[in-house]
């Protein structure tokens, strides 16, 4: 890896752990993560106009070894060309009940972070939609559609991951009741 791959996937573990780690009441459990990211706002460029697939291996290599490690499923969102379509694995997806889709990612139709994703996994498939507890995003690429219904953003200390700025969210039950409504068990 070059220098600016190695500030990517150090970055990358960085944010990621700081999500992850990040625990505050009502928090869903983080079992599946949304990853968005534009290679093209990591090198300094314009989302769409400069896809790099080396930063993408870099931004997918640092989730995928956090979840290794950490026990938690990944999804990566592809770019418009493929309708925001997932990079899941296989199982992952089946456990959930997510509709699998055929579709291959390319950096000019899917996204970099996407193909390295999937050539990264043992058994990628493609899905339209997930429901994850916590997302990040790189690049301002907008994943909050594949997000649980109550998304937290939450400020992380990594700002941005090389040039492109970084936003991420946990989140929580919905709290239903009304004001008489209690959300813990003690009284």
């Amino acid at each position: 890896m070059n220098e600016l791959q190695n500030e990517i996937y150090a970055a990358a573990t960085a944010a990621i752990t700081e999500l992850i780690d990040c625990d505050r009441p009502f928090f869903n459990p983080v079992k599946l993560l949304v990853v968005g990211g534009s290679s093209s706002e990591m090198a300094g460029g314009v989302i769409g106009h400069q896809s790099t697939f080396e930063l993408g291996e870099a931004l997918a290599q640092a989730a995928l070894d956090l979840a290794e490690a950490r026990g938690f499923a990944c999804a990566f969102q592809c770019c418009e060309h493929l309708n925001r379509a997932l990079v899941i694995e296989r199982a992952a997806a089946e456990a959930r009940g997510y509709e699998i889709v055929c579709a291959v990612p390319r950096p000019k139709a899917g996204g970099s972070l996407a193909t390295a994703a999937y050539r990264r996994m043992r058994d990628p498939v493609l899905v339209e939609r997930v429901a994850a507890d916590a997302g990040i995003d790189v690049g301002l690429t907008l994943i909050g559609m594949h997000l649980r219904a109550v998304a937290v953003p939450i400020r992380l200390s990594v700002k941005a991951i090389g040039c492109a700025t970084v936003t991420a969210a946990r989140t929580r039950p919905k709290l239903i009741g009304g004001e008489r409504a209690k959300y813990t068990a003690e009284d």
